[in-house]
C-alpha cells in the first residue's frame, strides 16, 4: 500500500487497493525488441490470476443465473444492492480521516441524497408496477397514488432538506473539503446511479432487454482477457497501454456473434420476453409480439452447394441484438477506459477488493452503466411502439387523476359503450 503524505486527499485504507499488477489481458512494454512484446501467456505469474479471476467468475455468474430465475423483483434487488456497493466504494474515495472527525455525521448527508435520488428514480420507473400491485386493498391504492402524485415534490423537499442541511453543517478551515464532497456526491448520482437505474427500466420491460445486454458485456470482457491473454501484443489506447488490439477486435467479433445466437435463444422463453407489469413474482404468460415470433428466411442462392441449410427461420429481435452486439463491443469499453483514467488519476488500481481477481463493484459494472441506458434508449426509439397504448394511458390516468375521477371515467366509458352497443343492434 502506498504511504500517505500530506498532500495525498485520501489514505490507502479508504481507495482500494493501490498496489500495481497486471490485468491479464494487458501486455507489457517491455520485451525483445527484434520481436515485439512478449506474449502474457509466456508469463507464468498471470497464471495464478486467471485461476482466481475464473473462480470468482463461475461463482457470479451462477449467482446471476439464479436470481434470473427467482425474478424481476429480485434482479432489482440485486441492482439496488450493487448501486450501494458503488457508492460505498465511490464515497470513500475522496474521504479525508481528518477532516470526517470534524464533521460528525457529515457522511450521512451523502446517504440522504443518494436515497433521496434513489426515491425520485424509482418512483418515476415503477409507477405503473407499483399500484397494479396494490389495486385490491382500497385504502392501500388510494395512499400509494397519492404519493405518486406527488411523488416529485416530496423528492425535491428532500432535496431541499438536504442542501439546507449541508449548508448549516459548513464549518470554518473545512469548506473546501466539504463543497469538494457536495460536488463529488452529485457527480456519483449522475454518472453512476442515473445511468445503472435504467438498467431497472429494461428489467421490467421484459427481462430480454436486461439480460441480453448485460451478457454481452461480460461475454465482451471475458473474450477480451482470453485473446489479450493468449494473442495480445499490440498496445489499444495510450491511457491504457496494457489493452491490446488483438483483445478489442477478437472481443469485438465474439461478442456481435453471440449477440446474434443468444437474442435467438432468450427470444423463445416468455420468461424473459414478457414485461412485468407489477411487482409480483408469478411466472408470467403473454402474446410475445411480432419482434419474438419467428420468420422464415430462404437461402437459395446466397450461400454455396454444399451448406446443408438451405433456408432458417430467425427471430426479428435479432437484428436489433446486432446493434446491441455493435456497441458492447465497440462504444461500451470505453467506459471501462473513463475508469481506467480515473483511476490513474488517483494513483489507485481498482476501486475496492471484494471481488477476487477482479476489484471493487464499481470495476465491473463500467461498462455496464453504459450499456443500460443505450439498451433502454434503443428500445424505446426503435423497438416500443411509438403510439398511445393502453398501459401508457392506464399510467398517465393512475398518476394524475384522483380515485374518484378514476371511478367517474370508468362509469362515463361504460355508458359511451352501452350506448355504441344500443346503437349496433
Amino acid at each position: 500500500m502506498q504511504k500517505e503524505t500530506s498532500s495525498s486527499d485520501v489514505s490507502a485504507s479508504h481507495v482500494g487497493r493501490v498496489r500495481h499488477r497486471r490485468r491479464p489481458n494487458e501486455v507489457t512494454t517491455t520485451g525483445n525488441g527484434a520481436n515485439g512484446p512478449a506474449l502474457l501467456v509466456s508469463d507464468q505469474n498471470k497464471y495464478k490470476s486467471m485461476l482466481i479471476r475464473t473462480y470468482s467468475t463461475v461463482w457470479m455468474i451462477g449467482g446471476f443465473a439464479f436470481l434470473v430465475y427467482m425474478g424481476h423483483l429480485y434482479i432489482w434487488a440485486m441492482v439496488v444492492g450493487i448501486q450501494i456497493f458503488m457508492a460505498t466504494e465511490l464515497f470513500n474515495l475522496l474521504r479525508k480521516s481528518s477532516e470526517e472527525k470534524q464533521l460528525p455525521g457529515f457522511r450521512l448527508l451523502n446517504w440522504h441524497f443518494f436515497f433521496t435520488a434513489m426515491l425520485f428514480t424509482y418512483g418515476r420507473f415503477l409507477s405503473r408496477e407499483l399500484v397494479n400491485t396494490v389495486t385490491s386493498d382500497h385504502l392501500l391504492y388510494k395512499a400509494v397514488s397519492g404519493l405518486i402524485k406527488y411523488q416529485m415534490f416530496i423528492c425535491y423537499f428532500l432535496y431541499i432538506a438536504g442542501f439546507v442541511w449541508f449548508i448549516l453543517t459548513l464549518k470554518k478551515k473545512t469548506y473546501k473539503y466539504q463543497f469538494k464532497q457536495y460536488s463529488w456526491t452529485h457527480m456519483i448520482l449522475l454518472t453512476v446511479f442515473a445511468q445503472s437505474s435504467f438498467t431497472v427500466a429494461n428489467i421490467f420491460e421484459g427481462m430480454f432487454w436486461f439480460l441480453l445486454p448485460a451478457s454481452l458485456i461480460v461475454i465482451n470482457d471475458i473474450a477480451a482477457y482470453l485473446f489479450g491473454f493468449f494473442l495480445g501484443r499490440t498496445p489499444l489506447i495510450k491511457l491504457s497501454p496494457k489493452k491490446t488490439w488483438e483483445g478489442f477486435i477478437g472481443a469485438s467479433v465474439t461478442t456481435i456473434i453471440s449477440a446474434f445466437l443468444l437474442a435467438n435463444l432468450m427470444g423463445r422463453f416468455q420468461w424473459l420476453t414478457c414485461p412485468r407489469k407489477d411487482l409480483s413474482t408469478g411466472w408470467l404468460r403473454c402474446d410475445p409480439g411480432p419482434m419474438f415470433k419467428p420468420e422464415h428466411y430462404f437461402l437459395g442462392e446466397l450461400v454455396p452447394q454444399w451448406f446443408p441449410w438451405k433456408e432458417v427461420f430467425l427471430l426479428p429481435v435479432q437484428w436489433h441484438a446486432l446493434a446491441l452486439g455493435l456497441f458492447a463491443s465497440i462504444i461500451a469499453p470505453f467506459g471501462g477506459f473513463f475508469a481506467s483514467g480515473f483511476k490513474r488519476a488517483f494513483k489507485i488500481k481498482d476501486f475496492g477488493d471484494s471481488i477476487p481477481g477482479h476489484g471493487g463493484i464499481t470495476d465491473r459494472m463500467d461498462c455496464q452503466m453504459v450499456m443500460a441506458v443505450f439498451a433502454y434508449i434503443y428500445h424505446q426509439s426503435f423497438v416500443s411502439p411509438h403510439n398511445f397504448s393502453v398501459d401508457t394511458i392506464l399510467d398517465q390516468i393512475i398518476r394524475n387523476l384522483t380515485y374518484e375521477e378514476q371511478k367517474s371515467l370508468y362509469q362515463q366509458l361504460g355508458e359511451i359503450f352501452n350506448e355504441r352497443q344500443f346503437m349496433q343492434i
